[in-house]
This record gives structure tokens, C-alpha cells and sequence, in this order.
């Protein structure tokens, strides 16, 4: 079986891009999910896996939560004028998940992380985390364990062959 590149979708859900270092520099204590303006041809970039989420993050303006550093690259059939591939984009939350989010960030010592972009029922959705920055020791903890599990896993497989 080999693997598919690009969006993958899991129970009407289409994955199209992951931060992948949203979960080995941060410990990330609550997941929420927020849509985002977006103009047509973003979306259609978005569709076509066009986006990248390595150095984007996430912050408060006025009462608004906004997605910064993402950049979706130019639609390459779009009528539009060049849209800035890492302009700010905002994100749609109630209002009471924003004030509750922007206080904990504040006060907590807390980051919001986005941490996934994916399709839901036809609409761009953006997982975004609430997490605390690790620091080296935790991440070397981490590594570790995965090392450990490893080793019993492959330890397990040889036992049963």
C-alpha cells in the first residue's frame, strides 16, 4: 500500500497541512477550532495543499484572534491581483472563546499554536492549541520515550515472529 501525498481525508475531515513542530516545541493543554477569511483563490491554494504552517502563529488584536506568518501560495489560475501569500488572515471564533484565550495567554504564560489547517463540511477550519513552551530537558524526555517504545515494539515484533 503506499502513501498517498498531499490532503488525506479521515470521517468527512480533510486534512491538508499539520505543524509539525507545534508538538515538539510546545505542551499543548487545550485544543480549539476557529474558521478563517479567506479570499476564493486562497481556498483553492488551500485545496491544492498550497499552504504551510511551520512558522505561523497565532495572536490577539482589538478583541480579534489573527493567523500570522502562514503563507498560501498564489493560486496560479487566479484572475485577482497577487494577494500577500503571508498577509494576516483573521479567525472566527464566539466572542467568549477569544476573551478566554486571550487571558489565559496573557496570563497564564500560555501561546496559542495553530496546529492543523483541514476542510469540515466544505469550510476551512484551523485547530489551534493553547500550549506551553517546552523546554530542552522536556524535549529530551520525549525523545526518549519514543526511543523506549520503539525498542519494545521491535522487541515484541521479533518475540512473535
Amino acid at each position: 500500500m503506499s502513501k498517498k501525498k498531499g490532503p488525506q481525508s479521515v470521517d468527512g475531515v480533510l486534512v491538508v497541512s499539520s505543524n509539525k513542530t507545534a508538538h515538539r516545541d510546545f505542551e499543548i493543554l487545550e485544543k480549539f477550532e476557529a474558521g478563517l477569511v479567506l479570499s476564493g483563490s486562497e481556498v483553492k491554494s488551500i485545496r491544492a495543499g498550497e499552504v504551510n504552517l511551520k512558522e505561523a502563529y497565532v495572536r490577539e488584536k482589538n478583541g480579534e484572534l489573527f493567523l500570522v506568518g502562514c503563507h498560501i501560495t498564489p493560486y496560479a489560475f487566479s484572475r485577482q491581483d497577487e494577494i500577500d501569500p503571508v498577509r494576516q488572515r483573521k479567525l472566527l471564533m464566539h466572542k467568549d472563546e477569544i476573551e478566554l484565550l486571550s487571558t489565559k495567554s496573557q496570563h497564564k504564560g500560555l501561546t496559542m499554536v495553530p496546529i492543523k489547517l483541514y476542510f469540515k463540511g466544505g469550510r476551512c477550519k484551523l485547530e489551534l492549541g493553547l500550549g506551553r513552551g517546552k523546554k530542552l530537558h522536556d524535549k529530551r524526555q520525549d525523545i526518549k520515550a519514543k526511543e523506549a517504545n520503539r525498542d519494545m515494539e521491535r522487541a515484541l515484533r521479533r518475540a512473535n515472529s
